[in-house]
């Protein structure tokens, strides 16, 4: 029986047997496997997919965007996708318990858990403006439809307003054409209302109390999601995830049916090859699928963690960033089709009234809604959607760091007591969003969004290639996915994951450089200490990396230096399946009886053949046969 099970669980799972061994009781498991395609669906579509996308397809030459976008979708996105799953499923670890593969460089776990604290108290307060505006548009008439508030300015300019609406389309024409200044009833209530913009970044204000209320909602919402951990929000997810779609699909078809829709269509699609050759386009394509699909946030590999360590994960990572890419390309059918719409009511192009960002969310699309019939049902389902999107998204973030605490501290009384952890973060993450909701606070959200979770993502995804790649060693890394899966890494993924990847990924990096400007928000332009505060940020995560490698290393044992560096490299002692019963192979420990019958040859002393074959990788380099390693050992 023993050797049955020790080739088995080598080869790929046995079926009678996954309900037996699979499990961690400990830290607990996904209910299915379904609840883990669903969160990480949820997780990677996000606020971007709808208010990013489009936007950079229509600016980046329509349908020729799709070309170089589904490119770096195979040999960026993909690749990326499932090495992250695979490095968290095969450790049962969250972002830190994972660098025991290569103690040295457990700082990128560390800046992983910073870009997913800066990104989960800006995102939290989007999806806060978005229950805001899903709450006031339970009226009879949207409050952004006319120009008669006590809020508006003598520019405004509506498209319903009463002595305009016979002659609309032809009155705005004019209007546009005499004066720049002419602003939507619904830009003025997101300006000078929900928001009640200061004039400087510095120039906090009051807190806005109708936000700090909806953000006290978002994260109360998030909290109770999440109070049993992945049990809890995988039962969440089975209508955060779906729903979406379901909204989308309705206002694609109310969009689909409105005069002017097909030339909004045609905006977005219409392919300019000349724009393929344009260096910029394929920088953005690169940049939009790395942070659409969410790499480097350190939730991937937490999300896989809760797997089976025999699910098929190569399977899940392909089904969830095809959805993904998919998702944002039907998302902008949404939002041209009313686009269009819009353009059309008021005599414009469509590139007049075409948007991104919190500008499309808050602004362009809620205008366009109000010119439909029964335009407070619409506005309702629109950010019932992006409150879904945006929710599915914050579950991932806040179990991410949740669960990189209760794992490093990893004693029982931290699992017993994992909802109080839940609620510490939650509320530290209330009380971090408040100045959000003052009068300055989207400069600061824009900030947040803007450097520190850009550049930093990017050289945190590109050191982890290196360390899994060449410091553990990339025959090392394909055999454990082998004794996980029951069969190798595609060749296509081997190759990506070693020349093809890093060198995408360090190609967003100098592109992001090259084409770095100073972030405006409208016409105002940031102060320069503003944005040095953008760079610290972006800096605070980064820094973790060598900050940690030289506390490893001045920590190792060695005489010299070099032995240091080898000592703090290789995979520490408890690197490996989690569970004792999945331990096979070189991973077997050298006193169980099982080990003989195992097909590969034990070493006396496991640990150092291990380093040895870790220490020796690298060096090895690309020749000799993928065999050597055993028979080196």
């Amino acid at each position: 029986i023993d050797t049955s099970r020790g080739i088995s669980l080598q080869n790929g799972a046995v079926p009678g047997e996954q309900g037996k061994q699979e499990k961690s009781v400990k830290r607990g498991n996904w209910g299915n496997q379904i609840e883990f395609v669903l969160t990480s669906v949820g997780y990677a579509v996000g606020l971007g997919n709808v208010w990013r996308f489009p936007y950079l397809c229509y600016r980046n030459g329509g349908g020729a965007f799709m070309f170089p976008y589904f490119i770096m979708l195979v040999f960026c996105g993909i690749p990326l996708f499932f090495m992250e799953l695979s490095f968290g499923q095969f450790a049962s670890q969250g972002c830190l318990g994972v660098w025991r593969v290569s103690p040295m460089f457990k700082g990128v776990g560390y800046g992983m858990m910073v870009v997913s604290t800066y990104i989960g108290i800006y995102y939290n307060v989007v999806i806060c403006i978005a229950f805001y505006y899903f709450f006031v548009s339970m009226t009879r008439v949207l409050p952004w439809t006319y120009c008669s508030n006590p809020w508006n300015t003598p520019d405004c300019v509506g498209v319903l307003d009463g002595n305009l609406s016979s002659r609309a389309a032809l009155n705005i024409t004019q209007l546009l054409n005499t004066t720049q200044k002419r602003t939507s009833p619904s830009e003025e209530y997101w300006r000078r209302y929900v928001l009640n913009l200061s004039d400087d970044i510095g120039n906090l204000g009051e807190v806005r109390l109708p936000l700090l209320g909806c953000l006290g909602v978002s994260w109360v919402v998030v909290f109770l999601c999440l109070i049993k951990g992945v049990k809890s929000s995988g039962k969440v997810v089975y209508f955060t995830a779906t729903f979406p779609y379901v909204v989308l699909t309705i206002l694609f078809v109310r969009g689909i049916t409105l005069e002017g829709a097909v030339t909004g269509i045609m905006y977005y699609l219409t392919p300019q090859w000349d724009k393929i050759l344009n260096a910029k386009v394929w920088g953005d394509a690169a940049s939009q699928i790395f942070y659409s699909l969410g790499c480097a946030w350190g939730g991937l590999i937490t999300m896989a963690s809760y797997n089976k360590f025999n699910n098929n994960c190569y399977r899940d990572s392909i089904i969830i960033s095809i959805t993904n890419c998919a998702t944002s390309v039907y998302a902008g059918f949404v939002i041209f089709s009313i686009l269009g719409f819009m353009a059309n009511h008021l005599g414009v192009d469509v590139s007049k009234v075409a948007d991104h960002g919190p500008g499309l969310a808050f602004v362009a699309y809620p205008e366009a809604l109000t010119l439909l019939p029964i335009s407070p049902l619409w506005s309702i389902l629109f950010f019932f959607m992006l409150i879904l999107l945006g929710l599915g998204t914050q579950f991932c973030l806040l179990e991410t760091l949740v669960t990189a605490i209760v794992d490093e501290v990893g004693n029982e009384w931290i699992i017993r007591k994992k909802t109080f952890v839940t609620l510490g973060v939650a509320v530290a993450g209330f009380l971090l969003g408040v100045p959000l909701t003052t009068q300055a606070g989207i400069y600061w959200l824009l900030l947040m969004d803007n450097y520190a979770a850009s550049f930093s993502l990017v050289v945190i995804s590109c050191i982890m290639c290196v360390a899994i790649m060449y410091i553990y060693g990339h025959r090392n890394y394909f055999k454990d996915i082998e004794m996980m899966l029951g069969f190798p890494p595609p060749l296509f993924f081997q190759i990506c994951w070693r020349f093809i990847s890093p060198a995408i990924i360090f190609f967003i990096l100098v592109f992001t450089v090259i084409q770095y400007r100073p972030i405006s928000y409208n016409e105002y332009v940031y102060p320069t200490w503003a944005i040095s505060i953008g760079f610290l940020m972006a800096l605070s995560s980064v820094i973790c990396i060598p900050i940690y490698a030289i506390y490893k290393v001045c920590r190792s044992e060695g005489d010299t230096l070099l032995e240091r560096l080898k000592n703090a490299t290789k995979a520490s002692k408890d690197w490996g399946p989690a569970l004792p019963e999945h331990r096979s192979g070189r991973y077997a420990p050298a006193f169980s009886p099982s080990t003989e019958s195992h097909l590969e040859v034990q070493p006396l002393q496991p640990e150092k053949g291990q380093s040895e074959a870790a220490a020796a990788s690298p060096v090895q380099g690309s020749n000799g046969s993928a065999h050597s390693q055993d028979s080196r050992l």
